[in-house]
């Protein structure tokens, strides 16, 4: 038993070969989970492959180092009281992105957007057309399976390369999750970072446009080689559009009313709750036909709609198949894997840091870090490690914000950071890897292999290098003594 250290009431420090134990045990688990149920692996068995390590961790500390149970069970809940509110503003981007949807407010993005689209510019249009849906949206899951399924038969017609479209497709939709505050990683990223939301979203803003920019400026420069080709796909998604919802630059007022919100720094819950109710009225006074359809008839047609778009899932048919599952939505119930997961990893979170295993791995990147760009680059380094081992990006962001939390703090760094650099790594990178389920997800829904896509997702490959170099300028970067 000399590789396993007993830990006596003085408190002998945990080994961290014993710490890098339950790690390796998920890992395994995790690729496991992956190779059976693919895409499925969180609607459960990413979280079974958590609770399984919690419980190994849990074994290995009571057992190597005599701790009580009592003291894991503290660390469980307190991780777990940390991720409420992230839980609530999690439950509430589902009821915005139910409302929104039904409400006009994303169609009316989209519509507006195709109608800007052309050949010479194809591709850089593409990937704003996918940023701006991801922004309303918060998904850049639903963004590639919609709208960017039908930008893939756009550029095929106009003869693009499968990888460029596909490389301007997932940019967009990647740069527009990063930045939503309807996005659950970006909620994930600065809860696991102890980050309020917005703080977390205008500091990324620094690395995350400038990286956009350069992305955006190779694609329009690569299209504008190509002549014209059929439009006649992007005719028939603004007509399936302008068919079904009541069309109208009125429906912005709602984005416009959330970045007034955003802009006065209110909190986030507040936001995001005022953003359901204006598109809630919106929703009523401006779709009618569709909310009698959801809601049936009767004098409470219309609360019945809401609390279902709200809440529960909706099918609109718009006689366009590609357009169905972008329209159709879950509310609030889209949302509990999501929080199932977060839920599970807290638990795994609370017992690695309870137990002192996570600090025992904090110390072995300790060395690395002895400067501000050390410590980014060693959690950049992390969350692309994360990725490749854990092959889900969730996880990833939380092991990565929760094992550098207190070494940001200790060395002075801000929690903001902290928070830019798990989004430039763990978020970015993960449709970079082909049996992480983020890139076996995309790869299947855009019909193009990962490592096809991979050398043009220029955004997701920038961002980790302006990140780098960014830390090592020191621009906007505070070092508290």
């Amino acid at each position: 038993m000399r590789f396993f250290k007993s830990l006596h009431p003085s408190g002998e420090r945990v080994s961290v070969w014993v710490a890098l134990l339950p790690i390796a045990v998920l890992v395994v688990v995790l690729a496991l989970v992956i190779d059976s149920f693919g895409a499925e692996a969180i609607n459960g068995g990413s979280q079974v492959a958590l609770l399984l390590a919690s419980a190994v961790a849990a074994a290995l500390a009571m057992w190597c180092y005599r701790m009580p149970w009592s003291r894991l069970e503290e660390g469980i809940v307190e991780g777990i009281r940390t991720s409420a509110s992230a839980i609530i503003i999690l439950l509430l981007i589902g009821a915005i992105s139910g409302t929104w949807m039904v409400s006009g407010v994303v169609p009316t993005f989209i519509y507006y957007g195709l109608k800007v689209i052309h050949p010479t510019i194809f591709l850089g249009v593409a990937c704003l057309i996918c940023a701006m849906v991801s922004i309303v949206t918060g998904s850049s899951w639903t963004t590639i399976a919609t709208i960017g399924v039908a930008l893939m038969g756009v550029g095929h017609a106009e003869g693009f390369d499968d990888g460029w479209i596909a490389g301007a497709i997932i940019s967009g939709a990647y740069f527009g999750d990063k930045v939503s505050a309807l996005s659950d990683t970006t909620v994930l990223a600065s809860s696991a970072a102890q980050v309020p939301l917005f703080d977390h979203i205008r500091y990324m803003l620094i690395t995350t446009v400038p990286s956009f920019v350069i992305a955006l400026v190779i694609f329009f420069g690569v299209s504008i080689s190509h002549a014209s080709g059929s439009s006649e796909q992007v005719q028939m998604i603004e007509e399936a559009l302008y068919g079904t919802f009541n069309i109208t630059p009125w429906l912005f007022v709602v984005p416009v009313i959330t970045a007034l919100f955003v802009v006065r720094k209110l909190p986030a819950l507040i936001t995001l709750f005022v953003a359901v109710i204006v598109a809630a009225v919106a929703m009523v006074v401006a779709q009618p036909d569709i909310v009698r359809s959801i809601g049936g008839e009767g004098g409470d047609s219309a609360l019945r709609a809401v609390m279902v778009a709200v809440s529960g899932s909706t099918a609109i048919d718009t006689g366009e198949v590609s357009l169905n599952e972008l329209v159709a939505t879950s509310g609030m119930s889209g949302m509990l894997n999501t929080v199932w997961l977060v839920l599970c990893a807290m638990c795994f979170g609370g017992v690695m840091s309870s137990s002192g295993m996570l600090e025992a791995i904090t110390r072995l990147f300790m060395r690395y870090v002895r400067s501000v760009f050390g410590a980014v680059a060693s959690t950049i380094g992390t969350g692309i490690f994360c990725n490749l081992c854990t092959a889900d990006q969730y996880i990833s962001i939380i092991i990565t914000g929760s094992t550098f939390r207190d070494l940001y703090r200790q060395r002075g760094l801000e929690g903001r950071l902290l928070s830019r650099s798990v989004e430039d790594s763990a978020t970015v990178t993960s449709v970079l890897v082909p049996w992480n389920s983020c890139g076996m997800t995309q790869s299947t829904v855009l019909g193009v292999a990962t490592l096809t896509y991979l050398p043009y997702c220029l955004f997701n490959l920038i961002s980790p290098l302006v990140s780098l170099v960014v830390a090592a300028v020191g621009y906007r970067i505070v070092v508290r003594k």
